[in-house]
């Protein structure tokens, strides 16, 4: 899937299929996430399907949930969802830059190699 240490760079298209590849699998990701949200705030906090989109929605993009749980159930489904939500940003933004950081990297030790066979 990636190029050894040993190997030219990839060209443009390779890369921008990394990228895109990588984007629908983080797509994905946050569609599964939501999904497990909703799910979540429907049967623990018995909120409508509507409500348990919007809560679900904010709480993945970190702005907190919009309906306060009043259950011990929902509350602990809030907790726990909104704790995996942070790590999910973390994951995913790793997820995202990993192309391009493996790409520049992948650069740096090019031009360092080239440098040492230079006369």
């Amino acid at each position: 899937m990636w190029e050894r240490r040993s190997d030219a760079l990839a060209p443009r298209r390779v890369f921008l299929r990394r990228v895109g590849r990588n984007l629908l699998a983080a797509a994905l990701v946050v569609v599964v996430s939501l999904s497990i949200g909703m799910l979540g705030y429907h049967h623990y906090a018995h909120l409508g399907w509507a409500d348990a989109y919007v809560n679900a929605a904010m709480i993945l993009s970190g702005m907190g949930p919009l309906a306060t749980p009043e259950t011990l159930g929902a509350k602990l489904f809030a907790g726990t969802y909104a704790l995996y939500c942070g790590l999910l940003v973390v994951f995913l933004a790793g997820v995202l830059l990993a192309p391009f950081a493996h790409r520049l990297l992948h650069r740096f030790h090019l031009d360092r190699e080239a440098g040492k066979r230079a006369p």
